[in-house]
């Protein structure tokens, strides 16, 4: 993305969000890309690194552990290690084992699954692979201190062994000259020590020609000496010949394994990279977990709709301050393009400004954002800023002089790929003049098609605002009772300055106040005064629509409460019903049973008697219940017995008696020439003409 003026990233504040960014990053190529935060203008670059920030967003929020912990810079190592001949030692192959098993780390971290749920973050990988030889080459060598193992080779080991026990034998040597030498009382109080790799004796002076050795030196003092026994040069110098030829080995170990990992050297300079992309990443990331970032729409042409946008850096000083943030609202398409912002001075209308054109760097950038994830971001080519006053004494240009060389720049310049903004457009000259040259400009930025935002308070540009296509009014909501501003932004409306309600509020003379009144045009002050209605109007109806749509949530509320209650009741009823059934279920099944049962036996007997009448008739009565009127019968009498048929005609909770099964129940309700009866737990549906309506008869005492 171009920019204008160059220093339209510090006015922006783009620069502070950049020092945040790198404050996050542990290594060096991370800082490195953080500084030099490119902003593009291709929708794939943006929509990878967007994803890939909200990916690993989502890791933090979620706790789920990713493995990028190496973080040292080995950027020289790795240089070395491309250099033919060069030797590492043991500390520095040790990082670059790091660096493999922390990349082992990640390839094994992206199995199946997460490389479906986290594929922004898999693609950094994606052309690399994991060599498992970098390690085993090293582990072959070093031990885990770095230090190189006895078994490096067959050389170092009889080394290491034939000075194991040189060491052992001067060790012994040296404690019996020691002994011998303090009962003579030639000892000093340091008794021993080391003089240029060599083990001495630390003797009194006046006794360092007594003692038969080599002379290494002698104290500060004069009053020690340190002497190499004459036992033990020998000794000494097979130690030293032995140590010399361990560090040779060592040496050519270490080169021959620096010369091994150098095949892979590229391979390695990828690793790298790729932990400080994630790192890169991972700082994103953080980042945006202090102004509640999100992942919004990002689509290919130039649009902007922010929808509770917050500027990040006034969110992050609010929320230590524990202050709130007024977000902002705001959409500029095809069909309005400029947005003419007016209102009272320390309204918040420049930083209404600068949020949107910040944020819109920010989204380019591929860093996350604080707006609702609903919020669709365009693309631009190019971003221009005019804030503040720009009077150049080196160019003796006057403010006015200095505005206008930058609206030439903006009309020459600006496409339909261009979002710009303008702070107090035609400010710094005669109100009348400077205006007309502001619709000019407007007018000109508008033909070009492009995007902005002009915040002002001329009149004649809230006016032009209003009936020039592609051009909307918005103001900055202000409390004229207690004047304070609200610092939110208002689409569809131009707002007044609220000169003359300030000049109230604050207690300047009325008669100085009506002087200046009278000052004005007529039409003028009509309109600022309608503007001032228009807003407090508007704010007024804001409250009203707030009201109403919390009634509306609680009647949604209620409703959900309600239906969830119908729910459970119908729940229960169909619970109860499938209990009658299966107990009605139950019942038939142990009639069939015993019907089973008593078939079985009749079977036996016909086998065995001769007398197959009688169990004929047993079949038969078992079979077609001749008994059946006389159960019936019973019923009847039952019933009669503790009701009274009484008649007329049956209502909603009336007691009914079937007719042809003999059972009573409570008529629920009436469907035409039906009614719904409930016998026991079960509504039943009968024909009115099958039902009778009946009494139950008063007990006796």
């Amino acid at each position: 993305m171009k920019t204008y003026p160059e220093s339209a990233v510090v006015q922006l504040e783009f620069d502070k969000i950049k020092d945040l960014l790198v404050n996050y990053c542990q290594t060096e190529q991370a800082k490195t890309r953080a500084q030099q935060l490119r902003i593009h203008t291709r929708k794939d670059f943006i929509d990878v690194e967007l994803r890939q920030s909200h990916e690993y967003r989502q890791l933090v929020v979620n706790g789920i552990y990713f493995p990028n912990d190496h973080t040292l810079n080995l950027g020289r190592q790795l240089k070395l290690l491309s250099i033919p001949g060069a030797v590492l030692n043991g500390e520095e192959l040790m990082d670059i084992r790091k660096l493999a098993e922390n990349l082992e780390k990640i390839f094994r971290w992206f199995d199946a699954e997460r490389k479906t749920y986290y594929g922004s973050l898999a693609r950094v990988i994606e052309n690399s692979y994991y060599e498992k030889n970098i390690i085993a080459f090293i582990d072959e060598v070093l031990d885990e201190s770095g230090q190189v193992k006895d078994n490096a080779s067959e050389d170092l080991q009889q080394i290491r062994m034939s000075l194991y026990r040189k060491r052992n034998e001067l060790r012994k040597v040296f404690d019996r000259i020691v002994s011998k030498l303090s009962k003579q009382g030639y000892l000093a109080e340091i008794e021993e020590s080391f003089m240029g790799g060599r083990r001495v004796i630390a003797v009194f002076a006046e006794q360092k020609r007594t003692v038969k050795g080599i002379l290494h030196g002698e104290s500060d003092s004069r009053k020690t000496a340190f002497i190499e026994p004459e036992e033990t040069i020998e000794l000494n110098n097979l130690v030293h010949e032995l140590e010399n030829d361990e560090r040779k080995e060592v040496y050519r170990i270490l080169r021959q394994l620096t010369a091994r990992l150098s095949a892979y050297a590229d391979l390695l300079k990828q690793y790298h990279s790729i932990l400080g992309e994630y790192d890169f990443i991972r700082a994103k990331a953080k980042l945006a977990a202090d102004y509640n970032g999100e992942f919004p729409v990002v689509i290919d042409k130039a649009h902007v709709h922010l929808v509770n946008a917050y500027h990040p850096l006034l969110y992050i000083y609010n929320q230590r301050n524990k202050k709130p943030t007024i977000p902002l609202t705001i959409t500029l398409d095809d069909s309005q393009r400029i947005l003419v912002i007016s209102g009272p001075n320390a309204g918040g209308k420049t930083v209404s400004m600068k949020t949107i054109g910040l944020l819109q760097m920010m989204v380019q950038s591929g860093l996350l954002v604080p707006v609702h994830p609903s919020s669709q971001f365009g693309i631009f080519k190019q971003l221009m800023i005019h804030i503040g006053d720009t009077q150049s004494l080196e160019f003796e240009l006057s403010t006015y002089s200095s505005h206008l060389i930058h609206m030439k720049h903006f009309m020459e310049h600006a496409n339909g790929k261009t979002l710009f903004f303008i702070d107090e457009l035609g400010g710094g000259s005669d109100p009348n003049l400077g205006g007309a040259f502001a619709e000019v400009i407007m007018q000109e930025l508008a033909r070009k098609h492009s995007f902005g935002i002009v915040t002002t308070h001329y009149l004649n540009l809230k006016v032009m605002a209003g009936k020039t296509a592609g051009i909307i009014n918005g103001a900055m909501a202000f409390d004229e009772k207690n004047l304070q501003p609200q610092y939110k932004l208002l689409i569809g409306k131009p707002g007044s300055s609220y000169t003359f309600a300030i000049a109230e509020r604050i207690g300047l003379d009325k008669k100085l106040i009506n002087r200046a009144k009278e000052l004005v045009d007529d039409d003028q002050f009509r309109l600022d005064k309608l503007l001032n209605r228009t807003e407090q109007d508007l704010r007024d109806l804001e409250k009203k629509e707030g009201a109403l749509h919390k009634l509306v949530k609680e009647n949604e509320k209620l409703k959900k409460e309600m239906e969830q209650v119908l729910h459970k009741e119908k729940h229960r009823q169909q619970v109860e019903l499938l209990k009658e059934q299966n107990r009605i279920s139950e019942e038939r099944i142990a009639y069939l049973k015993d019907m089973e049962r008593k078939l079985k036996q009749m079977v036996l007997e016909w086998r065995k008697t001769e007398d197959k009448k009688k169990v004929i008739k047993e079949m038969e009565g078992l079979l077609f219940k001749r008994d059946e009127k006389k159960t019936a019968s019973k019923m009847q009498k039952k019933l009669d017995n503790k009701f009274d048929e009484i008649g007329g005609d049956i209502q909603p909770g009336s007691q009914v008696k079937v007719k042809r099964n003999h059972q009573v129940g409570t008529v629920l309700e009436l469907r035409g020439k039906k009614a719904v009866v409930k016998i026991g737990l079960l509504p039943m549906q009968f024909d009115t003409s099958d039902l009778v309506v009946v009494k139950e008869k008063a007990q006796e005492q």
